[in-house]
């Protein structure tokens, strides 16, 4: 009866890993990904082509990067989701080490390709950006402090987790990079919910936040100038938002046509942070409502698996990664439409770019690994262990 309720599936310790893995991974989720991944080659065929013209490239240089970095996100993400939740932690906790430490040398060794935030290692044949591999063993790091709380006698977990998640949003803010710790402190603050925090101590830290915006607002050119565009009603037609917001209004329902939009060649973050806006004039809203679809399947999956999970860790580290990976989705379509201020921010899968995609690979790889049916014990041994 406890595997109908719960969807445990039995499996033997002798059986093959690609079987197994198979039999119990979350097929829908990763249906959707590969979904996302595909659509994201189809938009590129339709943004690159300008931008490669613009740097002496082929008209697809840019749509065969992303299918190489595509194919190596895909690998990782397989990978990954084949592994153990324990050896998941072990390796997120390693790659957390390295990406915070590279974090910490962008001020030194960064670069901001003249974008105005230093964010990016210039590798001569690639960038690297490491905030985008920090956030899935942040994850990971904080969910193992919160879950160690809960045992008898555990040390402070939350309390190192906060601490942990400001000295990373410290790091972020000087780069400038408010979109990202935005995100960081939305996934600490989710799984801190989860966790069974008190409703008054997020209330609080909603106000600490609040303080520290306008406090930013005052002393940060680079954050109050975004927010001053946010807020002004008249959208001047020549920036970003505005040719984003008249290519989603042109595009209509169905589209103007494939390679008809006009947006791709005005817009320099086409192929990156405006895709959607791409998608929408070419393909219009059934193709933007399929995107945001695909995105929800993998959230709300991920999450009604994670309600049937007993371990804690398991459940908050999965909690946190599907709405990491949805928000961050959810921001990027928020600023092309003028919902959000603008943050600099790729669509998970979609948008143009090594770091990205790949760390969205491990990033749902270790969610798929988290997600996947195993068994969970009677629970009526369960409660006789509670109650000794």
């Amino acid at each position: 009866m406890t595997e109908m309720v719960f969807g445990a599936i039995p499996v033997q310790s002798g059986d093959p890993v690609l079987p197994r893995w198979w039999r119990t991974v979350d097929k829908w989720t990763l249906s959707c990904v590969l979904a996302l991944f595909g659509i994201g080659l189809l938009l590129g065929l339709a943004a690159s082509p300008p931008l490669a013209a613009k740097n002496g490239f082929e008209p697809f240089h840019y749509v065969q990067r992303q299918a190489v970095f595509g194919f190596i996100a895909m690998v990782a993400l397989i990978v990954t989701s084949m592994m153990s939740p324990t050896l998941v932690r072990r390796l997120a906790v390693l790659g957390f080490v390295a990406s915070f430490i590279a974090l910490m040398g962008l001020p030194l060794f960064g670069t901001d390709f003249g974008k105005g935030a230093v964010r990016w290692y210039s590798l001569g044949f690639a960038s690297l950006q490491p905030s985008e591999f920090l956030k899935p063993g942040f994850v990971v790091v904080a969910a193992w402090f919160m879950a160690a709380s809960q045992d008898v006698g555990g040390p402070p977990g939350k309390t190192y987790s906060l601490i942990l998640t400001l000295v990373i949003v410290l790091f972020l803010a000087m780069q400038p990079d408010f979109g990202q710790s935005a995100l960081f402190l939305f996934g600490w603050g989710v799984m801190y919910f989860v966790a069974g925090a008190p409703i008054l101590v997020l209330v609080g830290l909603a106000g600490i936040v609040t303080f520290g915006g306008t406090l930013l607002y005052s002393n940060s050119e680079h954050f109050a100038r975004r927010i001053d565009g946010f807020l002004n009603p008249d959208i001047d037609p020549t920036t970003q938002i505005g040719y984003a917001t008249n290519a989603i209004r042109e595009g209509g329902f169905f589209g103007v046509g494939v390679g008809e939009g006009q947006v791709k060649w005005s817009l320099p973050d086409a192929h990156t942070d405006f895709i959607i806006a791409v998608a929408a004039e070419e393909y219009g809203l059934i193709c933007v409502l399929a995107v945001i679809t695909l995105y929800s399947i993998v959230v709300v999956r991920s999450l009604i698996r994670l309600m049937k999970e007993r371990d804690p860790f398991i459940r908050l580290a999965g909690c946190g990664l599907a709405c990491m990976v949805g928000v961050q989705a959810m921001i990027n379509m928020g600023v092309a439409v003028r919902l959000l201020p603008a943050k600099g921010m790729t669509l998970p899968f979609i948008s143009y770019g090594g770091s990205s995609v790949i760390a969205s690979g491990i990033a749902v790889g270790m969610l798929l690994a988290f997600t996947r049916t195993r068994p969970q014990g009677q629970i009526g041994d369960i409660l006789l262990r509670r109650g000794r």
